[in-house]
């Protein structure tokens, strides 16, 4: 099957939602894409919260090549090296430093710095960089404050991310700096337990028919 590119454009225009996946088991990882890209998701963040995550990204990288598996969670310059190592074609961070921004600048692949502040949004435009996850997205504002930042920074695209689900996720999409949003509404817990991926795929569905 033809691999899809990371960024012909951006990361943000792969799909209208980018699932966050927290994977605790690395045999979950390929069934688990596999039914996100049978729905329609083919751009997964997994996140670098377990430890099974980098087999996770590597097991995906490997197998499940229609999926286009990137890393979350970035904290450190040695997990970006580590995550593109394993395959990741795109990395995401929750905030940023100079230390790290650089060392996700120097990875190779396209990357999303959080902000959650119209400063760090300009801080970052200052450096080129035009995409960014906005991060806790509800807790910081939602969709009024994105409103709010695109008229003075029309330059800047986001992912929001951050107590989004499935009732809130249009309305995210309706604005014209967002790019797709990130969540997990279609990995429920219950579901991921049961390794009921047939339910994953549906979900994943019906997220990707949320477009403009």
């Amino acid at each position: 099957m033809t691999r899809p590119a990371a960024a012909s454009g951006s990361v943000l225009d792969i799909a209208p939602v980018m699932p966050v996946a927290v994977l605790d088991e690395v045999a979950d990882a390929v069934p688990l894409a596999r039914a996100l890209v049978a729905g329609g998701l083919p751009a997964i963040e997994v996140t670098l919260r377990t430890a099974a995550a980098p087999d996770a990204i590597r097991a995906i990288a490997h197998e499940v090549p229609e999926a286009v598996v990137g890393a979350g969670t970035v904290l450190s310059p040695g997990q970006a090296e580590a995550a593109v190592g394993a395959g990741a074609r795109f990395l995401v961070s929750p905030g940023w430093t100079d230390r790290l921004l650089a060392a996700m600048s120097a990875s190779g692949v396209p990357f999303l710095p959080g902000v959650s502040t119209a400063s760090e949004v300009v801080a970052l435009l200052e450096r080129g960089i035009t995409e960014m996850k906005f991060f806790p997205a509800e807790a910081a504002g939602g969709t009024g404050y994105l409103t709010s930042l695109a008229g003075p920074l029309p330059r800047a695209r986001f992912c929001p991310t951050g107590g989004i689900g499935a009732r809130t996720a249009a309305a995210y999409l309706a604005l014209p700096n967002v790019g797709c949003v990130g969540g997990s509404w279609m990995l429920p817990p219950a579901a991921l337990r049961a390794k009921d991926w047939s339910a994953v795929e549906r979900l994943a569905r019906e997220a990707a028919a949320l477009r403009r």
